[in-house]
């Protein structure tokens, strides 16, 4: 013996299958012997996609990027494939199997009044355990409480005024330096609101939600926030030097 190292591979490998058809995930062992259109071949008796239409991706164990499979003559086993990598499927004929496309399944539909007869129904057990909606205590507590918070947005509008320099915050959002341009009620959202042109770009429009304009401002600048988050103060526009070269 001339004491080298042998290095033994299994003809056979066991990988993850997955597919644009499909939303399930199988496993198949293949011959690392064949090339990729046979590949393919075998692909198309299990997830039922054309092998003209395939674009096949080698992913790892770990399901990261490795690299596209796109040489048919290519043999399955000089690409790095090992026990437990997923190719994903991309079908590009667009086509929809026939097990994932509901719209060839004909809906059961039950009227309303017809499913509040029913005994065994999740509304029937709601009713009985006094959940959700069914618990008119607890839904006038709710009730209330929403009333009460709505007094208070109520309250905090009447004190701010369109022109006024103010900072918004809002929950898990960074604090922004704004301009009041609009308080009152609006179209899109039940209650009080308050329109703001903030100093960057951080809004989400220029003003005008659901085709109405509330205000004017340039695009990205314009928001809209709740009175409470609003706090009407002395706080300068500052100066991010868009004017210096």
């Amino acid at each position: 013996m001339d004491g080298g190292v042998i290095v033994v591979t299994n003809p056979t490998v066991n990988v993850r299958l997955t597919s644009t058809i499909s939303s399930f995930e199988v496993q198949r062992r293949f011959d690392r012997g064949i090339t990729i259109a046979v590949l393919k071949g075998k692909l198309e008796m299990i997830l039922g996609a054309s092998p003209a239409c395939m674009d096949l991706e080698l992913f790892s164990v770990s399901d990261k990027f490795m690299q596209k499979m796109d040489d048919n003559e290519a043999l399955l086993g000089s690409y790095p494939v090992d026990d437990d990598c997923r190719i994903h499927v991309t079908d590009r004929s667009g086509q929809m199997s026939e097990f994932t496309d509901v719209s060839k399944v004909e809906k059961f539909q039950l009227a309303d009044e017809d499913y509040d007869k029913r005994t065994d129904s999740a509304r029937s057990f709601k009713k009985k355990q006094r959940l959700g909606q069914f618990n008119e205590e607890e839904m006038a507590k709710k009730k209330a409480e929403i009333a009460a918070r709505e007094e208070k947005h109520k309250a905090a509008a009447n004190a701010i005024s369109v022109g006024s320099r103010c900072k918004v915050q809002v929950t898990g959002q960074p604090t922004k330096l704004a301009t009041v341009m609009y308080v009152g009620t609006a179209d899109f959202k039940p209650g009080y609101w308050v329109g703001v042109k903030y100093d960057e770009p951080l809004g989400k429009h220029d003003g005008i939600v659901d085709g109405k304009k509330y205000f004017e401002c340039e695009n990205k600048y314009g928001g809209f926030v709740k009175p409470l988050s609003v706090t009407v103060g002395d706080f300068p526009e500052e100066d991010y030097g868009l004017d210096e070269m």
